[in-house]
């Protein structure tokens, strides 16, 4: 190991980092392991040294570039687990007095995914089939396609880049590292004059996975494009396990990423794949850049029909190819802070509940040194030192167990470590949830849906519909389940409450309502039917993400604001029957989704999760297992909420919801467990 230059080792950084060792160096950084004192738990200190090599009228333009960078990709690490998470920020000074930005990640333990493929050939063992090298990558694609739909793109794609935490060839967990600014890092070495065109230069990207682009601008300009080319590469290495381009320097790489009469696609490497399978990936390393799929999205989900795999949901919109690399972020809707009783969300005693605090506005960048914390949120991804093949000296080490570096993207909506489907394992009527790795609630939200916070799930089952009248009541036919109350009842109801919702309890009318979802049953009834039929009640966790999977969508259907094509809330229709019976709805949309009341489950098709679960917005809300508490910081596995309370947690909205707030996936609410109510049923897992 070289020399602690910056001599940081045994300083404490920030007032809670405790610097313990020098882990690894590149050109532009440091990564140092430390201890954060109050949580007493590892983390990956990434100090940026090549700034105090800039002069300062440099210096701050640089920092100002990483500062607006960090606007646009604040959310991304928060939104995708399968991307190394940014923990803190922050500029320390140095020996010389000069102030130089760091960054805080997550320490991992593990290995890259180049020393994995290594590991394995020393070790003899077979190359995987391209089938198993797609479920191995789908969850860095889905991190890939996620900044891509915002016009962000990596440009330092690589097996050195992709971490492996757990067993390759068995239970495990995939995450992109550097997700860093090529661009600002480009800027940064011309800057500081380590930028050169010889053999052994210090580049922003790795020269083995090089698109033509990045080798030449001549053939066009880098881009999500460029990130679609290497990770073809990496298929084919993962496939063959040999190197993707022909060549053992700077130029002879560079020729055979761009030789027109030889592409690297699987067949070039003697690989036998369909037809269709080689059209993809020949479109996929096309010498120009206009030729390609223009971006990981459109690229792996034709890959996966190719290979007759079901697509990827969360795989979707391309980006723009010019215009400005930069997106935007819808605001959460604000609901209000009094609420009517039922399906809707109840008020106490004339007082609004903690969790229907409004959220708070969101905070604007801040444009000088002193507030880089809040938007300094991307590290100078994939800077390598090249040399020979260009694959060593990368400042993300294999061994060491560290995964250091950021995000290069802005918002949301695609992936985590999601595994291998398992809809073998569960019983008919449910659909396999393959688990994964996911940020549960929302830093965006109400009070109750914060903090965002790590959740790692196992494989489980869940329930295609909403449980429906008609196997209640076969149940409760049975003698095995109470049979379901006619009647709502909650604390301070009404007689005129009763009067216009009593009508509503679905059991009253068990041949027309058959396929409408239960309602009127409390917690107990819930989770003693799924007990009889050998399932569960599903955790908080397992229902927010069944409901929104890894990608950090909006609602269960995507980005896409709530209308009557996606769910049954309340419309023109829902407002008719308030009126006609004394009861105050607001519309969430002024269409009419053919439903005054429930729907029939599965009514709504086009708004399932993309798992494939109906109605887990709208129709009803249902009941979880878990009683209500508040969330913590720290990560999780398998979940299942505060030992006791007094209150359950509900999920996903009513057909009298009023607010789009209310159907996000994150959106959590808590009830007695004793309430019966027209709004509320359930579902359940396994």
């Amino acid at each position: 190991m070289d020399a602690d230059t910056l001599k940081l080792v045994g300083r404490t950084i920030g007032e809670k980092y405790a610097v313990e060792a020098m882990v690894a160096e590149g050109g532009f950084a440091t990564v140092y392991r430390a201890m954060h004192l109050i949580w007493k738990r590892p983390v990956a200190l990434k100090v940026f040294k090549s700034f105090r090599h800039a002069s300062e009228k440099d210096r701050q333009k640089l920092l100002d570039e990483f500062i607006q960078e960090g606007a646009l990709l604040a959310d991304l690490s928060a939104q995708s687990a399968a991307i190394v998470q940014a923990r803190d920020i922050g500029i320390l000074d140095g020996d010389d007095g000069d102030g130089i930005p760091y960054m805080v990640l997550e320490w991992l333990d593990g290995d890259t995914l180049q020393a994995v493929i290594e590991d394995e050939r020393k070790r003899g063992l077979p190359n995987r089939t391209l089938e198993q090298a797609v479920r191995f990558l789908d969850p860095a694609a889905e991190a890939l396609a996620l900044a891509h739909r915002k016009g962000i793109a990596h440009r330092d794609v690589k097996p050195g880049n992709v971490f492996v935490l757990g067993d390759p060839r068995g239970q495990h967990t995939v995450k992109v590292l550097d997700f860093g600014i090529a661009k600002v890092v480009g800027d940064a070495q011309k800057r500081a004059g380590t930028f050169t065109k010889t053999t052994g230069l210090v580049t922003s990207f790795t020269p083995a996975y090089g698109a033509p682009e990045q080798f030449s601008r001549t053939h066009g300009a880098t881009g999500p494009w460029t990130d679609v080319f290497a990770l073809a590469l990496m298929l084919v290495e993962m496939c063959t396990g040999r190197d993707p381009l022909d060549g053992d320097d700077y130029l002879q790489l560079a020729v055979a990423s761009s030789n027109p009469a030889r592409r690297p696609t699987p067949r070039c490497h003697d690989l036998a794949v369909s037809d269709e399978v080689e059209r993809v990936f020949a479109k996929a390393v096309a010498v120009k850049p206009a030729d390609r799929w223009s971006s990981v999205g459109e690229f792996w989900n034709a890959l996966r029909r190719a290979l007759r795999m079901d697509p990827l949901r969360s795989l979707s919109d391309s980006p723009p190819r010019s215009g400005a690399m930069a997106g935007t972020r819808k605001s959460p809707s604000t609901a209000p802070t009094e609420f009517a009783d039922g399906g809707r969300l109840p008020v106490r005693n004339g007082t609004t509940s903690h969790a229907m605090a409004q959220p708070a506005a969101p905070s604007k960048p801040w444009l000088t040194r002193s507030a880089i914390g809040a938007l300094f949120l991307a590290s100078a991804g994939g800077l390598v030192v090249f040399l020979g093949r260009g694959r060593g000296a990368a400042i993300t080490p294999g061994s060491s167990g560290i995964a250091v570096v950021p995000v290069t993207a802005a918002t949301p909506s695609a992936g985590p470590r999601v595994s291998p489907p398992v809809a073998e394992s569960c019983p008919a009527g449910m659909i396999a949830i393959p688990g994964g790795s996911f940020f549960m609630g929302s830093n965006d939200g109400l009070a109750a849906e914060r903090p965002a916070h790590q959740v790692v799930l196992d494989r489980y089952c869940m329930d295609e519909f909403e449980v429906t009248v008609e196997k209640y009541k076969a149940c409760s036919d049975e003698g095995r389940c109470m049979r379901a109350p006619a009647a709502n009842e909650w604390a301070g109801i009404t007689d005129k409450d009763r009067k216009a919702f009593d009508p509503l309890c679905n059991i009253r009318d068990p041949v027309s309502r058959t396929a409408h979802p239960i309602n009127c049953v409390e917690w107990e009834m819930a989770d003693k039917f799924c007990r009889e039929q050998s399932k569960r009640l599903p955790t908080e966790a397992e229902w927010e993400f069944a409901a929104r999977g890894p990608d950090g969508r909006a609602y269960p259907w995507g980005d896409d604001d709530p209308s009557a094509d996606y769910l049954n809330a309340c419309g023109k229709e829902c407002v008719a029957w308030g009126q006609k019976n004394g009861v105050e709805e607001k519309a969430m949309y002024a269409a009419d989704d053919g439903f005054a009341n429930t729907a029939p489950v599965g009514s709504f098709p086009k708004g399932a999760s993309r798992y494939g679960v109906k109605d887990v917005a709208g129709n009803v809300w249902e009941w979880v297992a878990d009683w209500y508490g508040e969330y913590g910081k720290n990560e999780q596995h398998d979940p299942t909420g505060p030992a006791s309370g007094e209150e359950r947690v509900i999920r996903g909205g009513a057909w009298n919801g009023s607010y789009a707030s209310w159907v996000r996936p994150t959106f959590r609410y808590k009830d007695a467990p004793g309430k019966r109510s027209y709004g509320i049923g359930f579902r359940c897992a396994k």
